[in-house]
């Protein structure tokens, strides 16, 4: 390979020499000399130097012509920029590169070419690139199935001259570089034939919150642009850290994006842009996911590796953001492109955490993927094409089909952007993630739904799911600042539903949240599968035709209905567990009532009818009764995979509503037949105090569960003999009535003799800050609390 001032390979450079090949080719370089030994498979290539890139300008005459056009430009003339902008890369793009620039680049090409097929991407790759503080992701442009020395020699002047794109010019004068300081490096990099399997994204953190403990990968059909673009909603896939270095199967959830079309080549030709084309994905295969649980593990071990040698060289923790591909013809997966990430690297552990809550709400417009945890209210303007930028007016909600990276101009001007397409990955949300925009991607039909001048509220801050909502509704914004949330007397710990929150308060330093103290498995069942368990075991009992057509579109992309609802409960409870490691996350299994239950799809066949269903067959009597004990075979089984197979052994069951000693022993009997035995690799069940003959028989209660929580709504139910949902007896409802109190005294003592811990996860302390206090007075274990109550009640018992 020839090596030279303007031409240099891959495997001769590093990290180092930013300066002399850009961000993107010195990373590549870096990889191949540093971690091909440890498996990172980089496809081979090499650099066109940014001395060449600065002699092309100089011997076209260009050079002092190019910055004149950019010393007064305005950016925020969208049209004077795109008018300027055009002209100089024309300019650069019509010159001929220096005859040494040229020769030496096809002479690399030729050897390159001799060891495949001679498909190359051209790459671009800024000086100023890949910096801790400024990616420069996406300013500049690819050029994908590049053959040939004429369609390269096209190619690299194209790309030269995409340094001077509107968005990269932009970014430029926002990040405060001068355009002189920057020049441009040109990678050639053999073409992997993901046009024939699959291509994405893998970033070293969890892009919404900045928790490190993951890794999360998307990944679409085809080349990898769709993906990195936005113009597919790609599958994606979250693997845990800590357990997947252990050495188990930690994929810990997975969503099956609908991935509808795809990049693939189109021929040859001397323009880049006729070199691929966007084609429909078969039916079949957008029900599928592009990627088998090994191969994900294996990227996630690749880009752990690539994190941790990163880290080393910079003394501190760098997460990264890698782009990856799968050969269709050789099967194998290739690392392509990797960079610092730098949005939520640059928020420190100690950051302030920012809650925000909705006040009301009504039937959202439109629902897709949340980015960030935000809310932004304001005048939708529905943008279909380029042409109508200038429409768009500062402070107003960008509803768009998908955004461009030329339209980064008009992103900064926005209170929130919704897209039909992407994933979390995408250019809409990377971008809005910079600037700290409340962003919805992949909802659909934002464009067709959401009315050109319709006022509209972009909802981040319900978890996974984003939510538009007709007109501007109130809310809340809270700023918790852990550095100053003092320790509190008894360990405080959440109550959590809602997997999508689960990384954000994660990040909550263990001084002052202990863990989950309650995670109720029915919200999961609700909100994440939809379908009565009973039903996907026994589908033939549900007559309608169209509920069984909408259970089986449901669990299409699973092997069968059961491990539908095996795998997604398996990563809701996962996620959870995974956000806390290695504190204990207790979870609960189902509570429904057989009303709540009904009404779950297929659901009605199941259930009997009840005149009061608060204190009728639910919680453990559902569990060995052959009326459900199939459905809770499926719960066990979720568990088990969660705490085996992911290694989550921070998972603690409990057991709900269980009324006597002899159904404890029969649901500890069932769970053991399911391969969950109470004592068994470390395996502790819990069970609820709720009902006072939990507190009357705490002491036999205490030899067959390892500890207890109350649910003080049930218990306050069940003592004053109220029904808790009863508006007409709503004044006598206080879970703070003396008796209560001396129920929740007698269990603490009890139990305490017996060497039991008792906690509380109902919702007294998180409404009253001074029930709190008294419940530390009397020697509680740990108070589980709802997030928003967090800040009130460390500050009520704080350590003195």
């Amino acid at each position: 390979m020839i090596t030279s001032q303007f031409v240099v390979p891959f495997r001769t450079v590093s990290i180092a020499d930013i300066a002399t090949v850009g961000g993107k080719n010195a990373s590549l370089g870096e990889m191949i000399r540093e971690l091909s030994s440890l498996g990172v498979r980089v496809p081979d290539g090499f650099a066109i130097t940014a001395d060449a890139f600065r002699l092309h300008l100089r011997q076209a005459g260009l050079d002092e012509w190019v910055y004149a056009q950019l010393d007064d430009i305005d950016v925020a003339d969208t049209r004077a920029l795109t008018e300027v902008a055009g002209r100089l890369r024309e300019r650069i793009s019509a010159a001929a590169l220096p005859a040494r620039v040229h020769d030496e680049a096809m002479a690399a090409y030729k050897e390159l070419s001799q060891t495949g097929s001679g498909d190359v991407a051209v790459r671009s790759s800024a000086t100023a690139e890949d910096l801790p503080t400024a990616s420069f992701a996406g300013q500049q442009e690819t050029y994908l199935n590049i053959r040939g020395e004429a369609a390269l020699d096209v190619a690299l002047r194209a790309c030269m001259a995409s340094l001077f794109t509107d968005r990269a010019i932009v970014y430029r004068i926002h990040n405060q570089f001068a355009h002189r300081s920057v020049a441009l490096s040109v990678g050639v990099q053999r073409m992997v034939r993901s046009d024939e399997a699959c291509a994405g994204t893998m970033f070293t953190l969890d892009t919404e919150s900045g928790f490190r403990g993951v890794v999360v990968i998307d990944g679409g059909w085809g080349l990898g642009e769709t993906v990195v673009q936005g113009r597919v909603n790609p599958d994606e896939y979250l693997v845990h850290k800590a357990t997947a270095k252990a050495g188990f199967a930690s994929v810990i959830r997975k969503e099956l994006g609908d991935k509808a079309l795809k990049l693939v080549y189109a021929g040859e030709g001397l323009s880049a842009a006729r070199s691929v084309k966007e084609v429909p994905v078969p039916a079949a295969d957008r029900r599928r996911f592009v990627l088998s649980d090994e191969e994900v593990l294996t990227l996630a071990r690749w880009g752990m590796i690539v994190e941790e040698h990163y880290s080393k060289r910079s003394g501190h923790d760098v997460p990264m953001d890698l782009e990856w591909a799968k050969d269709g013809r050789t099967g194998e997966l290739f690392i392509v492109q990797a960079r610092p990430e730098t949005v939520h690297s640059q928020r420190l552990a100690g950051a302030k955490l920012e809650v925000f809550r909705l006040t009301s709400k009504t039937k959202p417009v439109v629902v897709g993927k949340s980015v960030g945890a935000r809310i932004g209210t304001g005048t939708a303007r529905v943008v279909r094409t380029a042409q109508d930028l200038h429409r768009f007016q500062p402070g107003e909600v960008l509803v768009v089909e998908m955004t461009d990276p030329d339209w980064e101009p008009v992103l900064r001007k926005a209170s929130a952007v919704v897209t039909d397409r992407g994933g979390r990955t995408c250019h809409a949300a990377i971008v809005s993630r910079e600037m700290g925009l409340p962003c919805v991607v992949g909802t659909g039909t934002a464009t067709e739904s959401i009315r050109d001048g319709q006022s509209v509220t972009v909802s981040c801050a319900e978890g996974d799911v984003g939510k538009v909502y007709d007109g501007v509704l109130p809310f809340e914004r809270e700023e918790i600042d852990p550095a100053e949330l003092p320790i509190p007397r008894v360990p405080l710990m959440l109550n959590l539903a809602d997997p999508g929150h689960a990384f954000r308060l994660g990040r909550l330093p263990e001084r002052v949240v202990a863990g989950v103290g309650l995670m109720r498995i029915e919200f999961l069942v609700s909100n994440w599968i939809g379908v009565h368990p009973m039903a996907l075991v026994h589908l033939e009992r549900v007559q309608d035709p169209a509920v069984r057509a909408q259970i089986r579109q449901r669990a299409a992309a699973y092997s069968s209905l059961t491990e539908f609802f095996v795998a997604r409960l398996a990563e809701g409870v996962a996620q959870i567990g995974a956000a806390f490691y290695p504190r204990p996350v207790i979870v609960r299994f189902s509570d429904f009532k057989t009303n709540e239950y009904a009404g779950l799809l297929g659901g009605a066949p199941f259930e009997p009818a009840e005149e009061n269903p608060m204190i009728g067959f639910r919680g453990a009597s559902r569990y060995y009764d052959e009326r459900y004990r199939e459905g809770f075979a499926l719960e066990c089984a979720a568990i088990r995979r969660v705490r085996e197979t992911m290694g989550l052994s921070n998972v603690i069951v409990m057991i709900p509503f269980c009324r006597t000693l002899g159904e404890a022993r029969a649901v500890l009997a069932e769970m053991a037949s399911h391969g969950l035995e109470r004592g068994k690799n470390g395996m502790q069940v819990f069970v609820m105090c709720e009902i006072p003959n939990n507190v009357i028989l705490a002491t036999e209660f205490s030899d067959l569960f390892d500890g207890f929580s109350i649910g003080s709504n049930d218990l306050t139910q069940l003592t004053l003999g109220v029904d808790r949902d009863s508006e007409l007896l709503a004044h006598l409802f206080d879970e703070r009535d003396p008796g209560v109190k001396r129920m929740i005294e007698m269990v603490v003592e009890r139990a305490h003799a017996k060497g039991r811990k008792v906690g509380i996860c109902g919702e007294a302390p998180s409404n009253y800050p001074d029930f709190a206090a008294w419940l530390a007075d009397i020697g509680i274990d740990s108070i589980s609390l709802n997030p928003d109550a967090l800040a009130r009640v460390a500050g009520t018992i704080a350590r003195k």
